[in-house]
């Protein structure tokens, strides 16, 4: 699977350039960023294809050495269970 990186988005697409699956996190600021949204087509749900894009904006958030604010409930719940990576965070998310 091809992984399309590009201004503030990830995304993966189909053969006829379908939109299958992308992770957004458009710009507030020349270092903040707001990840905003999470798709995944259903003919990629359960394969961690959305996880994947996840890893991918925040490693490639961190290389770029910016923040990000979590606007996106799927985006929230993979930081909660990757605290590796709650130093690409603005604000810190809860634990529950």
């Amino acid at each position: 699977m091809e992984y399309i990186y590009d201004t503030n988005k990830i995304t993966v697409y189909s053969p006829t350039r379908t939109v299958l699956a992308e992770v957004t996190f458009p710009a507030l600021d020349a270092a903040t960023v707001n990840i905003n949204h999470t798709f995944v087509d259903e003919s990629l749900r359960g394969q961690g294809v959305a996880s994947a894009l996840m890893f991918r904006a925040a490693s490639e958030l961190r290389r770029q050495k910016k923040k990000a604010l979590i606007g996106c409930t799927y985006a929230k719940k993979w930081f909660d269970q990757n605290p590796e990576f709650k130093d690409v965070l603005l604000l810190q998310t809860s634990q529950n």
